[in-house]
């Protein structure tokens, strides 16, 4: 009985985040993926916590992984948050066709 409350709840945060996403204006992308790592940096806090409890060898690997995911989720969104924000950035004059 667990496990199917269990996948309930995983199946209504899937359609409740697609549904939230997908209502998110262009504009406010950024500060949102912003945030989103922040909150990834405190998971792999959590992660490091879990690896490091000596609990099981399961709990170990398990909380390994999650260290891995999180950075791996951090470091993409801050390389993407960063291409998006060159998006805005003024372009040389310079480069637009030599002219002083």
């Amino acid at each position: 009985m667990e496990a199917v409350l269990l996948g309930m709840v995983l199946m209504l945060s899937i359609f409740l985040g697609f549904e939230l996403i997908s209502k998110v204006p262009a504009t406010l992308h950024t500060p949102l993926m912003s945030g989103a790592n922040a909150i990834s940096g405190i998971t792999i806090v959590g992660a490091l916590i879990s690896a490091g409890a000596e609990q099981s060898q399961f709990a170990t690997i398990l909380g390994a992984m999650a260290v891995g995911f999180a950075a791996i989720n951090v470091v993409g969104g801050y390389l993407v948050t960063n291409r998006m924000l060159s998006m805005f950035k003024k372009k040389d004059s310079d480069s637009a066709g030599g002219r002083s």
